[in-house]
């Protein structure tokens, strides 16, 4: 999703690189570039490079997609290569974001979205889309089906994992905490069923974090996270103390979204109070914030990610 407005912080322009939708991937950020001037060329370039890197795949086109102007000049793309399906998943992934924005009839993105697919079957992209969409504006049953469709082409598709466990931690919010609520089952069995180096092995933080995201919002927790104790229960400080060790081991410095898990990695270990093991993925986040999970619940997240930060190097 497009990052929120900054509303504070030391300008417009510094809160913008924070909250970075590219994060550090500096091909995508120079292809967007010339996006944005209408050089789709370089566009086309990129995502021939990135090829079934399914991962990096969807996190470029998903970034792509959100700028305002990618759709009138991938549509510019297509007049000049009809059948080029790289042009056609960015498209359908641009009028996801319009119908999400609420300037496109998601009927029309859906459409898209699937003539994409029609282009590149074994791509999971289009579908990572209308999972998007769908987690928004669509059924359960629909998150679910198309959430399938993705692992069936990549079973281990970061983004769409993430999408589904926001989705998981919202059912039953109104009967308050449930150290046994289906979000941790899902998130452990997809930790479990992955590669050992899978960045999945985070999964679990992320469930946690979007749960207290849908407890807080509706009032069944405290709205400061850090004092709220979710973080401080057994279950919890184990999750948070597998999820850091793997970190150690395996860190897949390579992976696309790996500032997302370091994000949400950071705000646990912050929340859990443990302040030298969040001063190390500080240190490794740099610039990379991320929106989520600093904004939860209807938090400032820039002031959010920069008190935690500044606490946690200042405790080392």
């Amino acid at each position: 999703m497009s990052p929120p407005p900054p509303p504070l912080g030391r300008g417009r322009k510094r809160a913008a690189q924070v909250f970075d939708a590219a994060l550090d991937d500096t091909e995508l950020v120079g292809a967007r570039a010339a996006l944005a001037q209408g050089r789709w060329q370089a566009v086309r370039s990129l995502l021939v490079r990135t090829g079934d890197d399914w991962d990096r795949r969807g996190h470029r086109v998903t970034v792509l997609a959100q700028e305002p102007h990618a759709g009138p000049w991938v549509r510019d793309w297509l007049l000049a290569e009809p059948e080029s399906a790289d042009a056609s998943v960015l498209l359908g992934l641009c009028l996801v974001q319009s119908a999400l924005r609420g300037r496109e009839r998601p009927e029309r993105a859906r459409e898209a979205c699937r003539a994409a697919s029609a282009l590149a079957p074994a791509d999971p992209t289009p579908w990572l889309g209308l999972l998007m969409l769908e987690r928004s504006l669509g059924a359960e049953e629909d998150v679910v089906r198309l959430f399938d469709e993705v692992r069936l082409r990549h079973p281990d598709h970061h983004h769409a994992h993430h999408v589904m466990v926001a989705a998981l931690a919202e059912r039953h919010a109104a009967a308050g905490p449930d150290p046994l609520h289906e979000v941790y089952d899902f998130a452990n069995w997809a930790a479990e069923q992955a590669p050992a180096d899978s960045p999945l092995a985070i999964l679990p933080v992320v469930a946690h974090a979007e749960r207290y995201r849908a407890l807080a919002a509706g009032g069944q927790a405290p709205p400061d996270p850090g004092s709220s104790g979710h973080w401080a229960g057994r279950r919890a400080r184990q999750v948070m103390k597998t999820a850091f060790d793997w970190w150690l081991e395996w860190g897949q410095e390579g992976h696309p979204r790996r500032m997302v898990d370091l994000n949400y990695l950071a705000h646990a270990k912050y929340c859990e109070g443990r302040g030298a093991e969040a001063a190390a993925l500080f240190h490794r986040i740099g610039d990379h914030a991320t929106p989520a999970p600093w904004s939860y619940p209807e938090r400032d997240p820039v002031v959010a990610f920069r008190t935690a930060r500044a606490s946690a190097l200042g405790a080392v």
